[in-house]
């Protein structure tokens, strides 16, 4: 990635701005009150501390459609863990790194050429199922049934990666859990509304390196979109690079690192299900051109079969459903069809289910 081919370089209008909006940031949520709490065992916290929380986070979502969080329950060691093992594969040749390079049948592994909003984005990747095996529609078609089963590459190098990535991606997904319950309530949900979305979900942990880019005022590490599952949990290293796109007045504003905190934003899904009393917000990554950079986001998704759609609970003749429903699993392998190449058209989005 030494110059700086056509391919990485955005159109003038989403060049990113070197010396970017330095946000007031983003809202800082302390989750203690939840510590060893698990509303699904029937435990009991501290229902005072969690209506606070539910009403700041029922805020961040309306504001920002992002927040971070601490006292999160997440062993430091842990994500110190995945860390380094990932800077370990990711230090390696791009012969052995391609050993595990995924492509249009083995949807997870090391990917390098990535597009987003088709240009080519400044970094390479490890992807990996939470759930073995993961189960995803075998046909793009509607009415086509049958289903594939989606299994992981683990590199023979580093050795520990495996067990750092299995181990990091249990601690993630109760924190998750965690986090849809507080959702759910700030909407006025039971906390355990959304349990039933997440059995067989096809969730996945994605190990992203950016290295040093000699344009950053060109190219950028992930371009702007979207995420397109229910809740994403971010941990990001000291270096920085995440914008958000400001609701307030469509600015880009830098996320900055927060020691031991985790970036959560809520996706496309939650917007549905939500009938927009939640957006998802759009942002990208900045490079830099002298700092490497190592991020690793957590995409909890639901099953293949799911079928995402406005919650009864929450629409009515005031508030009809503003979108009509989809095959999560359908739209899933849609999307992934961009990863491999560049399309003459925009990907699938959730507006193209809008009402």
């Amino acid at each position: 990635m030494g110059e700086v081919d056509p391919t990485f370089i955005q159109d003038v209008e989403h060049r990113p701005k070197l010396a970017a909006t330095q946000a007031e940031g983003i809202p800082l949520i302390d989750l203690a009150a939840l510590v060893g709490y698990s509303p699904s065992d029937g435990a009991v916290a501290d229902s005072a501390a969690v209506e606070g929380l539910v009403a700041e986070i029922g805020e961040a979502c309306k504001k920002w459609g992002f927040f971070a969080v601490v006292n999160h329950g997440v062993a430091a060691e842990k994500r110190e863990r995945i860390e380094r093992e990932a800077r370990e594969f990711f230090g390696q040749s791009l012969e052995e790194k391609k050993k595990v390079r995924r492509d249009e049948k083995r949807a997870v592994g090391y990917y390098e050429t990535e597009h987003t909003k088709n240009v080519r984005d400044w970094k390479e990747v490890f992807d990996f199922a939470v759930q073995e095996p993961t189960l995803v529609p075998a046909s793009l078609e509607d009415g086509e049934e049958g289903v594939i089963e989606g299994n992981n590459q683990w590199p023979e190098y580093p050795p520990g990666l495996r067990e750092a990535c299995e181990e990091y991606a249990q601690e993630l997904q109760k924190l998750a859990h965690k986090l849809m319950g507080l959702i759910a309530q700030s909407l006025g949900l039971p906390a355990n509304r959304f349990d039933e979305f997440f059995k067989d979900h096809t969730s996945f942990v994605r190990l992203n390196h950016y290295p040093p880019c000699p344009a950053p005022h060109l190219a950028l590490g992930v371009g702007r979109h979207k995420d397109s599952g229910a809740l994403t949990i971010l941990a990001q290293d000291n270096v920085g690079g995440l914008e958000v796109k400001r609701k307030s007045d469509g600015e880009w504003v830098q996320v900055k690192p927060i020691p031991n905190a985790f970036i959560i934003n809520v996706g496309d899904i939650i917007q549905v299900w939500s009938n927009e009393t939640y957006e998802s917000v759009e942002h990208r990554v900045m490079v830099n051109s002298e700092k490497e950079r190592i991020s690793i986001p957590f995409f909890f998704t639901p099953p293949h079969y799911t079928m995402v759609q406005p919650l009864k609970e929450l629409t009515d003749e005031h508030n009809p459903p503003k979108y009509r429903p989809y095959n999560w699993g359908k739209f899933l392998v849609t999307r992934r069809t961009s990863n491999f190449k560049k399309l003459e058209v925009e990907n699938l989005q959730i507006h193209h289910f809008r009402i």
